[in-house]
């Protein structure tokens, strides 16, 4: 989540915030983001130690952890971590990151917005957008056309952003956007622990190697520019040929297209700042404000990270930004604590999770702590799990196996 390969472009600005951030949603929701340790292994004739040593100790350093252990040197050699790796790496590094639900997290954001009183409108599309004094809005949703008024419209709409503004604003001047496809291959697990790895290609890239829903490893991804709907993306053959090349170069295990159980792709909406290469191009957010005069104001999101959402909306509702682009904003540390979004959800996750852990210690349930995890994901909120808990514990206090975690509340895995 943090982001250690930004370093190498200087975007120390976007990992710090990252960092921050990460600290903050470990604890704001450990159900949903788990700490992961990663195995960087050195690679002869790329990236040399002494740069991959410093690297980890700024990221180690840059945005003041707490909670996830430093990074430390491997011996690849003679270490466990090593054996799935080709024989020909001698050192490395492991370091900490996160690994995030992004689906659920985006929900439980949205469901405590709507407590908030934020009206959460699902498949509903502005399919017209008028200017005025106010923002006159056509909303269809399953065929049913109503209108909105709003004093200012903010284009957060991602990989749909230039789609949105030719079609919808009817605007004919090209948004500075770029498009970046991202694809990811998933096959049977390449190794039994809980570590991912980050491994250097040959065009300085670098790719990842994850445990993914306890029986897959999901290997990804790749950068190339993208143009069309991004509802049609998919991975295209010689994406998953790149991945699978990867993976052996720097795997025991050998793996081939056919032997893919699932491919995905997304598309990143990045504010174009003239880069050549799709990976040099700034994944941080830009805010661009178009305000005529006593015409309602248009607020246009550009990039962004999963791990700074919070302060990217932060941004976007401090009035002393003037919704100026973002880096501005922070360069002059305008963020304050005032404006900090506040997420009531959060609160006693971490405690409460102790606390339905504590529950199965005492014999409640024997089920294993992969449950309590799939279930805190589903879930969402970890109180009722905890609820549900006590009540088997009054009535089993002896004991035995329970469906603690079973039934309807339990969401199918992915993969």
């Amino acid at each position: 989540m943090g982001g250690l390969r930004y370093l190498e472009h200087g975007w120390l600005r976007l990992v710090r915030e990252a960092l921050i951030e990460r600290e903050v949603m470990l604890r704001m929701a450990p159900h949903l983001i788990r700490p992961m340790r990663f195995v960087l292994p050195s690679e002869p004739g790329r990236r040399p130690a002494w740069m991959l040593r410093l690297g980890l100790f700024v990221y180690d350093h840059l945005g003041g952890r707490q909670i996830l252990p430093p990074a430390r040197a491997l011996d690849l050699a003679n270490d466990p971590l090593g054996a799935p790796l080709n024989g020909r790496y001698q050192w490395g590094f492991e370091y900490s990151d996160c690994f995030a639900d992004d689906a659920r997290l985006v929900v439980l954001a949205a469901v405590d917005a709507a407590e908030r009183g934020a009206v959460i409108r699902t498949r509903t599309r502005c399919i017209r957008a008028e200017r005025g004094a106010v923002w006159r809005l056509m909303l269809e949703t399953r065929g049913r056309r109503d209108l909105a008024t709003a004093r200012i419209l903010v284009n957060a709409t991602g990989p749909w952003l230039k789609l949105f503004v030719s079609r919808v604003l009817g605007d004919r001047a090209a948004a500075p956007a770029r498009l970046d496809k991202g694809s990811h291959i998933v096959v049977r697990r390449l190794f039994e622990h809980d570590r991912g790895y980050i491994v250097q290609t040959r065009d300085r890239r670098v790719v990842f190697a994850l445990p993914f829903e306890r029986d897959f490893t999901l290997i990804g991804t790749t950068d190339q520019s993208f143009a069309g709907d991004p509802s049609d993306v998919k991975p295209a053959a010689d994406e998953i040929a790149y991945l699978c090349a990867v993976t052996n170069e720097h795997f025991r295990a050998s793996v081939s297209p056919v032997d893919v159980v699932w491919s995905f792709a997304g598309v990143r909406a990045l504010y174009d700042d003239g880069s050549r290469k799709a990976q040099d191009v700034s994944r941080d957010y830009v805010l661009v404000l178009d305000e005529p005069h006593r015409e309602a104001p248009l607020l246009t999101v550009y990039g962004g990270k999963i791990t700074t959402y919070r302060r990217l909306a932060e941004q976007a509702v401090d009035p002393r930004c003037a919704y100026r682009e973002s880096r501005t904003c922070m360069d002059q540390g305008v963020a304050s604590s005032r404006w900090r979004l506040p997420l009531r959800w959060h609160r006693g996750a971490r405690s409460e999770h102790a606390q339905v852990a504590a529950v199965l210690e005492r014999g409640a349930c024997a089920a294993p702590p992969a449950r309590l995890w799939h279930a805190g994901r589903a879930r969402a909120r970890a109180g009722s799990e905890l609820g549900r808990a006590r009540a088997l514990h009054r009535r089993r206090p002896h004991g035995g196996r329970g469906a603690l975690f079973g039934g309807a509340g339990m969401g199918a895995e992915r993969g």
